[in-house]
C-alpha cells in the first residue's frame, strides 16, 4: 500500500528547503534574545500545513526537542513555534541562554502523515517496526509518547525501543493492552551540520 503524502511533504522534494527551514528555526530562537528577524528565504512548502520537530544539540548533547504530530499550522509557523519551544519550554532542560546560541546545532524533522499499525499484540508491533526508519506514536488512554526515527540510534533493538517509549508515556516496560494504539511515521530531516 502506498503511503499518502501531505502537501508539505510533496513540496520538500527540492533540495533547497532544508537550509530555509534551519534558518527559520535559528532566526526564531535568536529573536527571543533581541536579534532582528532575518529573512530565512522563500519556498513554496512554507505555506503548507505540516508537522515538524525541532531538535537542539549543544556540543553533541541534546539541549531540547519539541514538535507537532499533526499538521495544524503552516510549515514556517510550525518550525518557528517548535524551535522556540525546544529552546525555552522543554521541561527536561532549563531555558536556553544567549551564550549557548552560537554553539547550538539545529535539526528540523518534517513528519509524514502517521499511519496506524493494526496489531493484536506487542510481538506483532515489534516484528513490524523498521529500526532506523519508523518514528512511533504510542497512545493508551490519556497517555501518549513518540520517538522520532533518530531515537533508534540509542535503541537498536525494537523491544528496547518500545519499552523506552512506554516508559516515556508513563507505562511499565512490560505493559501491554489491546487498547494500546500504535502509529508509525517517517521523517525528512535536515541538520545544520550538513550545510556547514
Amino acid at each position: 500500500m502506498r503511503r499518502s503524502r501531505s502537501p508539505a511533504e510533496s513540496a520538500v522534494d527540492s533540495p533547497d528547503v532544508g537550509p530555509v527551514l534551519l534558518a527559520v528555526a535559528r532566526s526564531a530562537i535568536a529573536e527571543r534574545f533581541g536579534s532582528a528577524r532575518r529573512e530565512a528565504g522563500r519556498h513554496p512548502a512554507l505555506s503548507h500545513p505540516a508537522a515538524t520537530f525541532v531538535t537542539l544539540r549543544r556540543n553533541g548533547d541534546l539541549r531540547g526537542c519539541i514538535g507537532s504530530l499533526e499538521p495544524v499550522r503552516s510549515l514556517a509557523a510550525d518550525v518557528r513555534e517548535n524551535a522556540v519551544a525546544a529552546a525555552f519550554q522543554d521541561p527536561r532542560f532549563p531555558p536556553l541562554e544567549a551564550y549557548e546560541l552560537e554553539a547550538l546545532s539545529i535539526e528540523v524533522s518534517l513528519l509524514a502523515l502517521p499511519e496506524p499499525i493494526a496489531v493484536k499484540d506487542e510481538a506483532e508491533v515489534i516484528a513490524r517496526l523498521e529500526p532506523g526508519v519508523d518514528g512511533v506514536i504510542l497512545r493508551y488512554g490519556d497517555r501518549r509518547a513518540t520517538f522520532l526515527p533518530q531515537v533508534w540510534e540509542s535503541f537498536a533493538d525494537p523491544r528496547e525501543f518500545l519499552a523506552a517509549l512506554k516508559h516515556k508515556a508513563g507505562l511499565a516496560a512490560d505493559f501491554w493492552s489491546r487498547e494500546v494504539d500504535i502509529h508509525r511515521y517517517r521523517v525528512t530531516k535536515w541538520a545544520e551540520a550538513e550545510y556547514q
